[in-house]
């Protein structure tokens, strides 16, 4: 996208494995989902796709950077990914982005005189781009209420073949149910043998169900692997396949079946 600056990079996190070693057996797991994301995209048209979790430390933010890592790698590929967790933002930490870039999503919704363009840094080694949050507003809420966030996100549509969001945990703020009614669909991260069972059931009832792309399982050590990823997608079914794979699921995780 013209207009885009140059990110000035520090040090990445080392769970960006998509980024700082794409050949690896982790960064695999992710290639894996990002296949399956491009299936879903030709089939339904998901071009701008949310990752959430029911609350923090599930990996949802390590999740969305390697997810955009792997839609990037094409050299024809326009990947943008957006920070739009506006209350405890993390993606400029885990990308060593310099504190001294301040303009980021916040400006762009409150000053319409900012284009996307100026908040928008782009990783020319990773062929990413990327939207930071910008200064922690004094109300997140209202800010992501704005008209403005929708005409964004459109406008990203226009100009990237995908756009992944990371958001703020479902069950902890309510900005995530905000957020929905902008984007084509969310993946749920959930921390294996970490993340309350109970926790996933209250999460998976605030959504919209045909929203929810798939589930990501995350530290799943049954490989004898740090980074295990298993993701579960439904697609986008109707209502009688959503209430099966709803029993699929429910079956897998020993939650409660719900119709």
């Amino acid at each position: 996208m013209a207009g885009e600056g140059m990110a000035e990079q520090l040090e990445i996190d080392e769970h960006l494995v998509t980024l700082l070693a794409p050949v690896s057996y982790e960064a695999e797991k992710y290639r894996t989902l990002a296949h399956t994301i491009e299936l879903t995209q030709k089939d339904f048209g998901l071009h701008v796709l949310a990752v959430t979790s029911p609350t923090a430390g599930d990996g949802k933010t390590t999740t969305a950077i390697n997810l955009a890592g792997t839609l990037a790698q094409a050299p024809e590929a326009r990947v943008l990914l957006v920070c739009m967790d506006l209350r405890k933002p993390s993606l400029t930490e885990y990308l060593g982005i310099a504190d001294t870039h301040t303009v980021g999503l916040v400006n762009v919704i409150v000053d319409p005189a900012r284009t996307l363009n100026q908040a928008v840094q782009h990783f020319k080694r990773f062929n990413l781009s990327v939207l930071p949050a910008g200064p922690c507003p004094a109300d997140p809420y209202e800010v992501l209420k704005s008209h403005r966030l929708g005409e964004l996100i459109q406008e990203a549509r226009q100009h990237y073949d995908y756009v992944v969001v990371d958001t703020p945990p479902v069950l902890l703020v309510p900005d995530t149910r905000l957020i929905g009614k902008w984007v084509d669909g969310f993946l749920m991260v959930v921390a294996a043998h970490k993340t309350p069972r109970r926790l996933v059931e209250e999460a998976l009832n605030l959504m919209d169900p045909s929203k929810l792309v798939g589930l990501v399982f995350n530290s799943d050590d049954r490989q004898n692997r740090d980074y295990y990823y298993y993701y579960y997608a439904p697609g986008r079914p109707g209502t009688h396949q959503r209430q099966s794979w709803w029993r699929r699921l429910s079956n897998m995780l020993g939650l409660p079946v719900k119709v």
